[in-house]
């Protein structure tokens, strides 16, 4: 019998995760965004770029819809902030005792997720990257590995979660322990996302500029060392596919970010989960992160000149 996976969040790597899954579970999706959920419902959800495919899933953007339905597994596929609403919206109406799963950006997710008693809890990273383009459609931007491993549990009880994503053309990787996996890409997204969104989302300028790849350079080892400071350590170099761009072994995409996209639609940033959790630890720790802390200002000035230029556009 094939696992039933509910997908919070079909927008950018939701919709990845969803469309890939199709080909080895049962997904039903949950999203806020009436347009996409009405657009999927009639034609499916498409993905352009690397890997276009298109899929047809049961979506709902009404949690009701969910009640007593059983799933195997939920993936948090949402923005940091929504992350414990949602939950609390979703625990009354859910059968069973589903796993948890968060691949999302920042810090806080994992421990929200934890607040759900007697169930398992999956936390980890992926280095899949996509954008959201219009209702239906998704953008399939970077294909990468994820890794996955148990908050609450043991890693014996991903075994068969991890052979489903691998089944569906997701490339996972179940450990033990996936913090070493999370902090460094939680480094990656600390730097590279803010950074992209302060270019106004033209990749080319975090690549290209020196005065850019020293102050992403400062800022990861600012990062690098807070994180080290918490008793953390990193499964792979955090700037690794950085470095790789830098060289020339891996071309220079259009892709700059997430937080880019939010703020092109003048939307909530995840500065406060990532560069800004920098910034707290270290000020706790006693250790300067300036660069961070400038970067993290800026950042939300920017937040509120794209709402406002949103909102009232000349």
């Amino acid at each position: 019998m094939s696992a039933k996976i509910l997908i919070v969040g079909c927008g950018a790597i939701g919709g990845l995760f969803a469309t890939a899954l199709t080909k080895a579970a049962d997904v039903t999706g949950f999203d806020a965004n009436a347009e996409h959920v009405a657009a999927i419902k009639r034609d499916g959800l498409r993905v352009t770029g690397k890997s276009e495919r298109s899929a047809r899933f049961d979506i709902t953007g009404d949690i009701d819809a969910l009640r007593g339905k059983a799933f195997d597994a939920i993936f948090f596929l949402i923005k940091s902030k929504a992350t414990a609403a949602v939950l609390a919206q979703l625990r009354p109406v859910l059968a069973g005792k589903p796993i948890l799963v968060t691949l999302q950006n920042g810090m806080g997710n994992a421990e929200a997720l934890l607040d759900m008693p007697d169930v398992i809890v999956a936390r980890g990273a992926t280095m899949n990257a996509g954008r959201y383009v219009e209702p239906g459609v998704v953008e399939n931007l970077i294909e990468g590995k994820t890794w996955l491993g148990p908050e609450r549990g043991r890693v014996d009880d991903l075994t068969a979660l991890g052979a489903t994503l691998n089944a569906a053309g997701m490339p996972t990787e179940i450990l033990a322990d996936p913090m070493g996996a999370v902090w460094s890409k939680f480094v990656f997204n600390c730097v590279m996302n803010p950074v992209g969104a302060l270019m106004m989302g033209d990749n080319a300028a975090r690549y290209n500029v020196p005065e850019m790849r020293d102050l992403i350079d400062d800022m990861a080892a600012e990062c690098m060392t807070v994180i080290t400071a918490l008793g953390g350590s990193f499964a792979f170099p955090p700037m690794e596919f950085v470095a790789k761009v830098r060289s020339g072994a891996v071309p220079l995409s259009k892709h700059a970010g997430s937080m880019a996209l939010d703020i092109a639609r003048g939307a909530p940033t995840e500065i406060d989960e990532l560069t800004g959790f920098i910034v707290r630890e270290g000020t706790r720790l006693g250790i300067p992160v300036p660069n961070c802390h400038a970067v993290t200002r800026l950042v939300k000035g920017l937040e509120l000149a794209s709402q406002s230029r949103v909102a009232y556009p000349r």
